[in-house]
């Protein structure tokens, strides 16, 4: 009987409870209630006050629960209540995925619930909603750009000059660098050889040079293991890898590749944990290099644009990045400025991690800043950026350095908040020097410009479907803006797409070869993309990329037609041409031939050239006589 009343009292305790919370909420609606009409009433009796786009973003900063994130501006939507018993995964800032329209607002709306822009701020947002104006309203065409590039835009080669695949690409990997890394390779391949019984052997620069013609031909002929391309089973019978290396060479130059100074690396890891650790010591050599060729073999047309990159891998580094709306989502990000008509690589650099520093202002705003470097490119330029760049304060920053900008940019940075119009309704309003249109298309469409006018009568044609069930297609008015953004913004997306087609990248246990076999993908499409531009200033006709790799394997390879017998055949007297062994033994130091690929120990004194000399391969005849080499066949 006590338990009952004891229940009983409960009860009623819970529901008494009840009953007092929802009056406190009551109470708190109905102040909120009659505050927003106290607002509402006090703005229609005082004359309207302006509120700039950085007044806006100062309460943004000041009004928001000052939560971290990678963008300057703090996020203003709360966040929702998880439910218990469920994970999820915060999705990454940079959004660079496309459609037919750019980038669309993402507002995070309830059914029945107010905007969060508004609810997190004191004063309603109409006084904003004000300042917009539809597309029927002139607006004042800011002025164009004058384009002062430091350089000539194109290839920085001499115009009628003629190079094979081979010569584009070692603007990129030059001798200097080869040697850089061969110095460093057979270093860190000593030492991983002390101890042992047998010695380190080192590699030379034409091991390396074959070593990576090897590694593009992997990446136009795809097997499942490294081993398979030596494997002579009846599937796997390929003849040109064991014609440049043998299997094991190659494995003995992939372990022992290194880009950086064994005794540096040490130094490094000695500061690890300390302000004055390099993450990036074990690829630095060749990381400048590669930057510094990239800038000094082109410039770029006056339309840029910055996007990042991804270089796949899952291995345990701490410079992994995980970025849920890229195809690559696992890997190393990169941030690279790309030419927007051609999609050359013209700069880059790698993400290392948040900066926790007080000059930073964020990675959006640090990486195009850092990118978009004046001093080098000249003014007059025109940047195309994603909605993850955007935002006033960068694009008046660029404007100071003469660089104009335009991309979509995020509701939250503007406080924006959405309304009902028709598809392709604009509407637009002008802060400074800064434009910003929404357009309505299947979503909310918002641009921020510099060097655009709201609208200039220009339409686009879409697939509308009507009342009747009847698919039409329409024309719907579009601002400059969008047009250009669609036609210029694809810079790093066609890179990424010339590189992924032909990508020498694979499993790898050491994490900077990621990056070597990456920056040979870059060298590769950069050289193609230069052989493009000189064949199309000479009036030819281009390589396919293809093409341009199965010559460029070859000269790498030494089986190219740079190297052909007919094009260095000697035409001196037979007597002076004999025959000897090239180390004075029959057994060692064998090379291989240079017509028929097989190793022989012999080779000729006046040629110099590795040449077989018995019964079933007389390579050395054919070679000095190579008419009646072709009769004593036809006999």
């Amino acid at each position: 009987m006590d338990a009952c009343n004891k229940e009983m009292v409960d009860s009623v305790m819970d529901s008494s409870e009840e009953c007092v919370n929802s009056d406190e909420e009551q109470d708190k609606t109905k102040e909120w209630d009659d505050l927003s009409d106290k607002e509402s009433v006090a703005s229609s009796d005082s004359p309207v006050e302006e509120v700039s786009i950085d007044d806006l973003e100062t309460l943004l900063d000041e009004f928001t629960d000052g939560s971290d994130n990678d963008d300057w501006y703090p996020e203003v939507t709360p966040q929702k209540r998880k439910r218990p018993g469920l994970s999820s995964v915060s999705p990454s800032p940079a959004k660079s995925r496309r459609s037919g329209s750019p980038a669309s607002v993402q507002s995070g709306k309830s059914k029945g619930r107010k905007s969060s822009v508004s609810r997190s701020l004191p004063f309603s947002l109409s006084i904003l909603e004000q300042k917009w104006k539809s597309a029927d309203e002139p607006d004042v065409e800011p002025t164009q750009p004058t384009f002062r590039p430091k350089q000539k835009p194109g290839p920085r080669l001499v115009s009628t000059a003629s190079c094979s695949p081979l010569q584009y690409f070692e603007l990129f990997f030059s001798k200097t660098v080869l040697r850089t890394i061969l110095a460093n390779s057979n270093a860190y391949g000593a030492m991983r050889q002390e101890g042992t019984k047998k010695p380190w052997e080192d590699i030379s620069i034409k091991d390396l040079k074959s070593f990576i013609a090897l590694v593009i031909y992997m990446g136009l002929l795809k097997c499942f293991k490294l081993t398979d391309y030596w494997r002579k089973s009846q599937i796997y019978n390929l003849p040109y890898p064991s014609q440049i290396m043998s299997g094991r060479k190659f494995m003995t130059i992939s372990k022992a590749l290194h880009l950086s100074d064994p005794k540096v690396d040490a130094e490094n890891d000695k500061k690890r944990g300390t302000p004055e650790y390099d993450r990036l010591c074990k690829i630095k050599p060749l990381y400048q290099d590669m930057r510094d060729a990239c800038r000094a073999s082109f410039h770029p047309s006056q339309n840029i644009s910055i996007d990042e990159r991804m270089v796949a891998s899952k291995a345990r580094n701490g410079l992994k990045q995980y970025m849920k709306n890229k195809p690559t989502k696992w890997g190393y990000k990169l941030f690279v400025l790309a030419d927007s008509r051609c999609g050359y690589t013209w700069d880059f650099f790698i993400y290392e991690g948040k900066i926790n520093s007080e000059e930073s202002k964020g990675i959006s705003y640090d990486s195009v800043m850092i990118l978009a470097n004046e001093k080098l490119l000249g003014s007059g330029y025109k940047l195309f950026v994603d909605n993850f760049y955007t935002s006033p304060k960068l694009f008046r920053d660029l404007l100071h350095k003469k660089i104009w900008a335009c991309g979509t940019v995020r509701a939250n940075r503007i406080g924006h908040l959405k309304t009902q119009a028709p598809r392709g309704n604009i509407r637009w309003f002008r802060e400074d020097d800064l434009l910003f249109v929404e357009w309505k298309d299947r979503r909310d469409v918002l641009m921020c410009s510099t060097f655009h006018k709201a609208f200039n009568g220009d339409s686009i044609k879409r697939n509308v479907k009507g009342a009747d069930g009847v698919w039409a297609i329409q024309d719907f008015p579009v601002p400059a803006a969008v047009l250009d953004y669609n036609k210029h913004m694809g810079g790093v997306d066609l890179s990424d797409a010339l590189i992924s087609f032909y990508t020498v990248l694979h499993k790898t246990r050491r994490w900077y070869r990621s990056f070597f076999y990456h920056f040979v993908d870059i060298a590769v499409v950069n050289a193609f993309i230069l052989h493009q531009q000189m064949a199309k200033m000479n009036n030819q006709k281009p390589l396919t990329q293809k093409a341009f790799r199965e010559a460029l394997v070859a000269e790498l390879g030494g089986t190219g037609p740079a190297s052909a017998p007919a094009q260095i055949r000697p035409t001196l007297s037979p007597y002076s041409h004999l025959p000897k062994y090239i180390s004075g033994d029959s057994s060692i130091g064998r090379r291989k031939c240079k017509m028929c690929s097989y190793k022989t120990p012999v080779m000729c004194v006046t040629c110099d050239v590795p040449l077989c000399f018995v019964p079933k391969r007389d390579c050395f005849t054919s070679w000095h006589y190579p008419d009646d080499s072709s009769e004593n066949e036809a006999e």
